[in-house]
């Protein structure tokens, strides 16, 4: 048997062909984690920036009713994910993670160049709403497509022990996503003119998230495949549809936990790109500064993200993290609105911090446990249908809603409107396995023939047990 720098070779004791196992490259995590960047910071930048170029692209009668425009084509593009989801993930299943999230951040960068581009209505007329609705459709496709790729890719590719590690850092690339295009809204608010800013300025954000799309296109065609999914696609041949029946008769369970642990994406979004002008419309903050006090508030995301994930594969995920996290927001959230009420910076950035905090904790391990309930030849149709889903109804409605209790003076309905579906959410979190010790504590090689059931490669975490072997 050979041994190279490129690859190691597994015998297969039950006669199946070998398995090549790639090395833990860099190029692999930053391929894995680039994608889930260029996405939330295409989506982000476009929520936070809605209310500067509205007017430009959606004008009307009032600012009001051309943000509200703007708002619902931003939630088109997550209309359009679950079908995504749907058809795309099982593709990702039988045909393999890379090329999928090769696809993906191609339509995002291709996206956001196009959002950057469009010329105003005054120039181009109705061509310029109508691009910028293709414009979030292909996002939206893209989007669909690429989380759950990105989470199950990562997770395949960490050591057993480092699952939560790994598969966090796809949620901080998300976190850093966001810090960057609040960070890219609070400069070009910042530097220009408002005259400026309505006519060009508030372009930059989005063409430099195009030119990073096509960096991240590029490492990507670099990567190397998932082995696990390698593994999988030696034993099991069966197609994208097939896949996504077994999944559906199969786990049900796991998709309705699944769902649970996205939910909080409500919250997520409202904090990421409706918060600042949640605090403009209700306070008469200045949005540059609001923008400035998400920054610093986004950074400690960013940190503590990849913490929590360590931690979880030490103290396990299920008993301590999303519980913590939504238990964290239930109580946290209305105080915390009620607080905007109170002038200064200081409070602004004591919220945005404080919110920040408890979401990191729950963002840290919820992909993990994710891609932990299925087993590897339905994982990334598992936690596509699912996620992608609950995201449409709950996500990109999340900032439209908003405003619509802002704009009919119920603001802190906003509050109660997140913590109501939190609250569903936790209860959910109690009937979650533990899986994080079992991840922990032992796994299996890709192609060990105690763990070949049914055609499927079980390598996730519910199928291992305490006696299986140890990684080669």
């Amino acid at each position: 048997m050979k041994t190279s720098k490129e690859a190691t070779d597994i015998p297969d004791p039950s006669g199946l062909p070998e398995v090549s196992t790639h090395p833990r490259r860099p190029v692999n995590m930053v391929a894995g984690t680039i994608g889930h960047f260029v996405e939330w910071y295409d989506w982000y930048v476009y929520g936070l920036l809605a209310a500067v170029f509205s007017q430009q692209i959606f004008p009307s009668h009032s600012a009001f009713a051309s943000l509200v425009a703007a708002l619902l084509t931003y939630a088109i593009g997550f209309a359009v994910r679950p079908l995504s989801g749907i058809i795309i993930s099982p593709l990702a299943d039988r045909y393999g993670r890379r090329a999928v999230m090769t696809l993906s951040i191609s339509g995002m960068a291709l996206g956001s160049l196009i959002v950057g581009l469009t010329p105003s209505f005054a120039t181009i007329g109705f061509a310029a709403p109508a691009l910028f609705l293709f414009a979030r459709i292909l996002q939206g496709v893209s989007a669909g497509s690429e989380g759950q790729s990105a989470i199950a890719f990562m997770v395949e590719h960490a050591p057993a022990n480092r699952r939560g590690l790994f598969g966090s850092l796809s949620n901080a690339a998300s976190g850093l996503a966001t810090l960057a295009a609040t960070g890219a809204a609070a400069m070009v608010t910042s530097a220009f003119a408002p005259a400026e800013l309505a006519a060009w300025g508030w372009r930059i954000p989005f063409i430099a998230g195009g030119v990073l799309g096509i960096i991240g296109l590029i490492l990507r065609m670099r990567a190397d495949e998932s082995p696990e999914f390698e593994a999988v696609a030696l034993v099991d041949q069966k197609s994208a549809p097939a896949r996504l029946w077994d999944l559906l008769r199969e786990h049900p369970k796991a998709l309705l936990q699944t769902a649970a642990l996205s939910a909080p994406a409500v919250a997520y979004y409202t904090w990421a790109t409706f918060l600042p002008t949640y605090a403009k419309l209700t306070t008469g903050r200045d949005l540059a500064s609001s923008l400035t006090g998400s920054v610093i508030g986004l950074a400690l995301l960013v940190i503590i993200v990849p913490i929590c994930g360590a931690l979880s594969d030490r103290l396990g995920r299920r008993k301590i993290f999303p519980i913590i996290g939504a238990i964290g927001m239930i109580v946290l959230f209305y105080p915390l609105l009620l607080l905007l009420n109170q002038p200064g910076f200081g409070v602004y950035v004591l919220v945005t911090a404080s919110g920040w905090v408890v979401l990191a904790i729950w963002q840290a391990v919820y992909p993990t446990i994710q891609a932990e309930l299925f087993p590897a030849a339905v994982r990334v149709s598992g936690i596509g249908f699912a996620h992608q889903i609950v995201i449409a109804v709950f996500g990109g409605t999340a900032p439209l809603i908003a405003a619509a209790f802002v704009g009919a003076g119920h603001p802190m309905f906003v509050a109660i409107y997140m913590i109501a579906i939190v609250a569903l959410c936790l209860i959910a979190y109690f009937t979650l396995p533990e899986t994080g010790s079992r991840a922990g504590r032992a796994t299996v090689a890709p192609a060990d023939p105690e763990v070949l059931q049914g055609g499927h490669l079980l390598q996730s975490a519910p199928a291992a047990t305490d006696t299986a072997k140890p990684s080669r």
